[in-house]
């Protein structure tokens, strides 16, 4: 994607410790280099630390807590996986709003494998055809998705992926749903 494409996008990203790290970092990465202003939200200010497939990782720091974080302020929403990270989101009732808000105000939202539980948890995930880490399609089927195994998955404004591998084709879809979100406003 070209250098620009979304300048003065704004981009939530919620995650919390346990992410996984490559989940966060290269998606954050390619939305900036497209443009787009990203910020990590997290329950707990100060520093994440990020889940390196199979051991603890990088840390990255949080740019705002969630208690003060309000959805009206972005554009957009990044959910990154790792299985503890979306594990613990959807157990905060202030995560799951947060969420939820992007949903209602119809708002394009990029999730990557565990990431789908935070969808789920919101009650967006019924009619949309999704993907996902493989061990996640009862839960989205159950809540009213179609799962498919597809590298990633574009419906309407939210865009899934299975994993890890799915970055560089989840970044590329990331990137265009945003930014026709940038071009429509």
């Amino acid at each position: 994607m070209a250098q620009g494409t979304l300048s003065g996008l704004k981009v939530a990203i919620l995650a919390t410790d346990g992410f996984e790290q490559s989940e966060l970092l290269e998606p954050r990465k390619a939305l900036q280099q497209a443009g787009a202003t990203t910020e990590v939200i997290a329950p707990k200010g100060g520093r994440i630390r990020g889940w390196n497939h199979t051991e603890w990782g990088q840390e990255v720091a949080v740019d705002k807590e969630l208690q003060s974080a309000d959805a009206d302020e972005y554009d957009a929403l990044l959910l990154p996986g790792g299985v503890m990270n979306p594990d613990k989101l959807r157990a905060i009732p202030a995560a799951v709003s947060f969420a939820r808000s992007f949903f209602e105000a119809d708002k394009p939202v990029a999730a990557i494998c565990h990431g789908p539980w935070t969808v789920i948890e919101s009650g967006a995930a019924r009619g949309h055809r999704m993907t996902s880490w493989p061990s996640l399609q009862t839960d989205l089927r159950n809540a009213g998705a179609e799962w498919v195994d597809e590298e990633v998955v574009v419906d309407g404004k939210l865009v899934t992926s299975r994993k890890p591998d799915d970055i560089p084709a989840f970044n590329r879809a990331t990137i265009e749903l945003f930014g026709k979100e940038r071009q429509a406003r």
